[in-house]
């Protein structure tokens, strides 16, 4: 393990390390994406092109997928994947309805006679969705992108995904992609497929915000490119802390470990417990599980550099901890989870109970997995209907209102040096 140590012994490398994850900028990758951003903002889809020829090592015909080829997807997988999927994003939507219906009702005042303000929501008309390839295809993270973008309204819905050999993102990205109702679907990948959609193309679009977890390039060109759009949160890879006492079910503490490790070894897993005879069962339990699992290399390089098992003096200690760590995901297995989950509020989810696995939540609840990483969940919501909502104001004012405003606003108009809103404020007054 990386740390396996009671929490007042960490040494201030090892606490450090532990609490700020996000790690120093790579200048590397900084410059690398600043050139790739530079290249499509210029070139458009001759820079896009050449990327995939240099990057994805594919001589793309087109760059993007005809929605005929989306819908053969969907038609081609299995029976059991096919329902799940549609079982996902009918939960997602359902969840992210609710919030539509909080967030979207207007709210009107009248903050004094004849001075009255609304604030209403409108969706925005067109974003970006990214999804992941490579290694690995997420259709669970295109329904997580592109539903809640559906329900919200967006007229154009755009989903980037790196292309294979046969120069077409997987077929379940494909088949994902068409079942949540994207509008448009492109074989692009990396920071240029960013940059395409936040700078626009011939070919692409221009989106009014970006969402979807990526690499360390995916995730730069985001931040690069947050002045001119909307992102969801630089996330990072993937994480999951444990809060338990001595009631917890070790071999399902375990479980959960080496599920969120085999994301990819820069995945931090961890366990915090005020019980010593349950940190030694889940270890036990754990490096069991470890000799069989089916990503047993990335799990074991994922727990050797940033796994932990920490021992703390009380559940207090527990929660404090919990509470400093804000964790993407945050698993309470104690004996008043509801209680000790209410404390903590700096986590991107929360899982309470033993029976509440995180693989439930990434697949299948309806909540969303896309999620603030290293620590942003301090500061960070997860992906929602309001990522793709924007909301303005109307104000309607009487002219005896105006009358009574008029004074008081020449005056503090004055105070700031602009007599030219001080006149304007006057016109409205009786004469």
């Amino acid at each position: 393990m990386f740390v396996e140590s009671p929490i007042e012994e960490l040494s201030v490398t090892e606490r450090t390390a532990l609490l700020q994850r996000t790690g120093s900028d790579d200048a590397s990758v900084a410059g690398g994406v600043r050139t790739i951003l530079e290249r499509v903002r210029k070139d458009g889809d001759r820079a896009l092109l050449a990327l995939a020829r240099e990057l994805d090592k594919v001589e793309l015909d087109a760059i993007e997928v005809p929605s005929k080829r989306c819908s053969e997807a969907a038609a081609t997988l299995a029976p059991d994947v096919h329902g799940a999927l549609v079982r996902a994003r009918d939960n997602i939507a359902a969840f992210h309805r609710a919030q539509l219906q909080q967030i979207a009702t207007p709210v009107t005042l009248e903050v004094e006679p004849g001075v009255r303000l609304e604030r209403r929501t409108a969706p925005l008309a067109a974003v970006g969705v990214y999804a992941p390839g490579g290694r690995a295809a997420y259709p669970s993270s295109v329904l997580m992108g592109v539903v809640p973008a559906v329900v919200a309204g967006v007229a154009e819905i755009v989903v980037c995904s790196p292309p294979g050999a046969n120069g077409l993102p997987s077929t379940e990205v494909l088949a994902a992609a068409h079942l949540a109702g994207a509008t448009r679907v492109f074989a692009l990948g990396g920071a240029g497929a960013v940059a395409a959609m936040a700078f626009g193309t011939r070919t692409v679009p221009t989106v009014g915000s970006i969402v979807g977890p990526g690499n360390a390039w995916v995730t730069e060109a985001k931040r690069q490119v947050a002045g001119a759009v909307r992102i969801d949160s630089p996330a990072g890879p993937s994480e999951l802390l444990i809060l338990a006492d001595r009631t917890a079910d070790p071999e399902l503490v375990a479980v959960e470990l080496l599920a969120q490790a085999e994301h990819d070894t820069d995945a931090v897993v961890g366990l915090v417990t005020s019980s010593s005879e349950l940190l030694a069962s889940a270890r036990t339990a754990l490096e069991g599980l470890v000799v069989d699992a089916g990503r047993r290399e990335i799990v074991t390089e994922a727990l050797a550099r940033r796994g932990f098992l920490l021992l703390a003096r009380s559940l207090d200690d527990a929660l404090a901890f919990a509470i400093d760590f804000a964790a993407e995901h945050l698993t309470v297995m104690t004996e008043d989870a509801e209680t000790h989950a209410d404390a903590v509020t700096t986590a991107g989810t929360v899982f309470l109970g033993g029976a509440s696995s995180v693989a439930f939540g990434d697949y299948m609840t309806g909540a969303n997995h896309v999620l603030p990483t290293g620590g942003l969940a301090r500061t960070y919501s997860g992906l929602s209907v309001e990522h793709y909502l924007r909301s303005y104001t109307v104000q309607r004012i009487s002219p005896p209102a105006a009358a009574a405003l008029a004074g008081p606003v020449a005056a503090l108009a004055r105070a700031e040096g602009l007599p030219g809103h001080a006149t304007a404020a006057l016109a409205r007054s009786p004469r």
